[in-house]
């Protein structure tokens, strides 16, 4: 059953924070908006407060009296060992201080690879660092939650698509085929790989975050489209009115190069078995409990196409 949430502190302002927090705010929520540096939309019932959400005490006293807390950020890609640790057990903590659900934004590095769909109820298995992050951070949470010290449910995505979305598609492929550049991908470019939109996410988030049945579980994101990279590329060039894509998988030599120039980039080989080998996500229950369906696959790539201000 669905419930109204009165007050929320949305973590973290990037597309997915940005996106929940405009989401809560126009439902008629009131939210606190907490970043670094105090930015994110502009709006009536959106407070915007510039804060460390690593700082325990600091974020326990925002969180007090509100009736959820919901984490979008992250540390940077290359920094998550030494910096997410601190910051999920200051979310957790003050989850279990002021009786905030809290709602976790997650992915499926914790599962590690999967043959076959990845279901929600699948046990966590990581075989990377950031996988061993991840999968802690749940589990700490779920701890908590079997404990009976607080309310916690984890949205995993799979690889983001859309405007403003960051993900090694976005990143490598996207900008380039809109560019009419030469692109390369260190993956499969014809394995079946579901794909989320960074709407889709915010929403599940928050309908998780309504939802009285939501707590001790994870929920999957329903994903907008299950194409391959090089279909994807396709499609989105077509809609964009590019020229087709000049598209190639990028030798371990390439990674490798590219690696050396980008601290980012330099993350992408531990977590290539998400990339070279079918990933189809399965968001059935999110679907069918909290009433989440995907935003249609052309919709999300007009926002990619658009032209940026």
């Amino acid at each position: 059953m669905s419930q109204h949430v009165n007050t929320a502190v949305v973590v973290g302002a990037g597309a997915t924070g940005s996106a929940v927090a405009v989401l809560l705010a126009e439902s008629g929520d009131r939210v606190l908006l907490v970043t670094r540096s105090g930015s994110g939309p502009e709006h009536p019932r959106i407070e915007r407060v510039a804060a460390d959400a690593s700082d325990p005490v600091r974020l326990t006293a925002l969180a007090a009296g509100a009736d959820v807390l919901i984490n979008c950020a992250m540390p940077p890609y290359d920094r998550w060992p030494a910096e997410f640790p601190p910051l999920a057990a200051s979310l957790l903590g003050a989850a279990e201080a002021t009786g905030a659900g809290y709602v976790m934004l997650g992915n499926l590095y914790g599962y590690g690879p999967v043959d076959g769909p990845y279901t929600d109820d699948l046990p966590l298995a990581p075989n990377s660092v950031k996988g061993e992050v991840r999968a802690r951070m749940w589990q700490d949470a779920l701890a908590s939650y079997e404990a009976g010290r607080a309310r916690v449910t984890e949205v995993r995505a799979s690889d983001f698509i859309g405007g403003g979305a960051y993900s090694p598609f976005t990143i490598l492929v996207g900008d380039q085929v809109l560019a009419g550049r030469p692109a390369a991908y260190p993956g499969d470019l014809d394995a079946p790989h579901s794909w989320c939109y960074a709407g889709d996410v915010a929403r599940t988030l928050v309908a998780a975050a309504r939802h009285e049945d939501s707590w001790g579980r994870a929920w999957h994101v329903p994903p907008t489209s299950d194409l391959p990279v090089r279909d994807l590329a396709a499609r989105l060039a077509a809609r964009a009115g590019a020229p087709a894509p000049q598209l190639v998988r990028m030798t371990a030599a390439q990674l490798a190069a590219a690696a050396r120039a980008d601290s980012i980039t330099a993350e992408f080989p531990e977590v290539l078995y998400l990339l070279d080998r079918p990933l189809l996500l399965d968001a059935t229950p999110t679907v069918e409990k909290l009433g989440v369906t995907a935003t249609p696959l052309d919709e999300v790539l007009d926002t990619m196409a658009a032209p940026t201000a």
